[in-house]
């Protein structure tokens, strides 16, 4: 799958909000912000420590948030449009970012919620490996 690709800007941060906020739901997160409030979340980040590229094929259809200058560099979001998933999109993404975008000599992470399983099952197919599993207690 052949993805062009771009660094995001401010003028993004509507779109990057929206799918932020599908991210958080598809993945069974309990994160209860607003779009509105993702977006403004988004654009701190981008003004901070992350960096957002969106993917396109005629039209964006993935984005990823990460980490600048890091190591190791911790990728926060992947996410592909939902009706865009199980066609290589994701997969090619990851092997754009990998090729083209990220430093190679840096060690690369990314945190799955356990019940995702669909998501660990992706990034153990583009060569993630286990590494740690957060326990918690709820109050």
């Amino acid at each position: 799958m052949q993805l062009s690709w771009r660094e995001a800007s401010d003028s993004d941060l509507g779109l990057l909000a929206e799918w932020n906020h599908q991210l958080i739901r598809d993945e069974g997160h309990r994160n209860p912000m607003t779009v509105a409030q993702l977006s403004e979340r988004m654009k701190q980040w981008l003004q901070g420590e992350y960096r957002a590229v969106l993917f396109s094929t005629e039209a964006p259809v993935a984005y990823a948030l990460f980490t600048r200058n890091a190591d190791p560099l911790y990728l926060r979001q992947l996410f592909v449009r939902r009706e865009c998933r199980r066609t290589g999109i994701g997969r090619s993404a990851v092997a754009t970012l990998r090729e083209q975008i990220w430093p190679k000599n840096v060690r690369l992470t990314v945190e799955v919620l356990c019940a995702n399983q669909t998501g660990v099952a992706f990034w153990r197919s583009v060569g993630f490996q286990d590494y740690s599993l957060q326990l918690e207690i709820l109050p």
